[in-house]
């Protein structure tokens, strides 16, 4: 019975010295990504499609009046 509770400790701190490994890492900037913001010009733009209220708004805009 006393193993589980030396697995269980020793898991806990592995857990705990991977977590504080993880932290600094991100603190130091090891995730930042430096790669995309270079070549985002070289992809095309979407194309923005109106929302269906902008659309309506333009297609009554455009109508023919009969006077």
């Amino acid at each position: 019975m006393s193993i589980i509770y030396v697995l269980l400790t020793v898991s806990v701190i592995i857990a705990i010295v991977f977590f504080v490994a993880f932290v600094y890492s991100v603190k130091n900037g090891q995730y930042d990504d430096t790669y995309t913001p270079s070549v985002r010009m070289l992809f095309d733009d979407e194309t923005v499609k109106p929302k269906k209220s902008e659309k309506k708004k333009i297609t009554s805009e455009n109508k023919p009046t009969s006077n």
